[in-house]
């Protein structure tokens, strides 16, 4: 079993992140990421409309919220587990429930028509299933598969996210989007199909392509 489920918690941004669902288990990867999506939200005046999609245990949505107070937070997954964890967690982080809106969705098919927002931040399943013989034993044993693997060459999920989320953005609005440093340039194409207005590459903390910032 892994620590972090032994343990029953990890620290995220600073946030305590429940795992007692035995969702999945937060990445120092992701953290790093969110750290600059914060800074960014911060440039934004008056109050901020966030999507934490794919949301897991709610840790991106939640160090958002808790670093920027003008932050209005959705959260959406696809799974009971995830959404009892997301529920969990905002009331250890004490987050206004004001401030927050947790939505059981395959991606955006039960979000209100017309919701737009400031920000996307997004950490779908990605791993490509025919490459499930280098993912951790642990990690197969003892986490959520839905949350693991992302259909066809692992950008199935990705290519229907991108697809529809630019609806969902607000001019000038953008997206935060991780991936495995192996499908940086299938992920390109994605976004160019989409015809966002502009993109960047980045590297993780272990100097690896990771995540895009994605202007709609």
């Amino acid at each position: 079993m892994p620590q972090e489920y032994k343990d029953g918690s990890v620290d995220f941004l600073g946030c305590k992140i429940d795992l007692s669902k035995r969702v999945l288990i937060p990445r120092p990867e992701t953290e790093f990421w969110v750290r600059q999506a914060i800074v960014d939200l911060q440039k934004i005046a008056g109050e901020i409309h966030v999507l934490d999609i794919f949301s897991g245990s709610g840790c991106v949505g939640i160090a958002a919220a808790k670093k920027n107070p003008r932050a209005m937070i959705d959260f959406i997954d696809i799974g009971k587990n995830e959404i009892g964890q997301i529920k969990i967690n905002l009331e250890i982080n004490v987050i206004d429930k004001k401030r927050v809106c947790v939505i059981k969705s395959n991606t955006f098919e039960n979000v209100p028509h017309g919701t737009v927002y400031d920000a996307i931040l997004a950490n779908p399943p990605y791993i490509d299933p025919e490459r499930i013989n280098e993912v951790q034993g642990s990690v197969l044993d003892y986490e959520p598969r839905q949350a693991l693997f992302g259909g066809t060459r692992g950008l199935e999920v990705i290519e229907k996210f991108l697809k529809t989320a630019r609806n969902f953005l607000k001019p000038l609005g953008f997206i935060y989007l991780e991936f495995d440093p192996s499908q940086i340039g299938e992920v390109e194409k994605i976004i160019k199909k989409n015809n966002y207005s502009s993109f960047e590459f980045f590297k993780d903390q272990f100097e690896q392509w990771r995540f895009a910032k994605i202007i709609k």
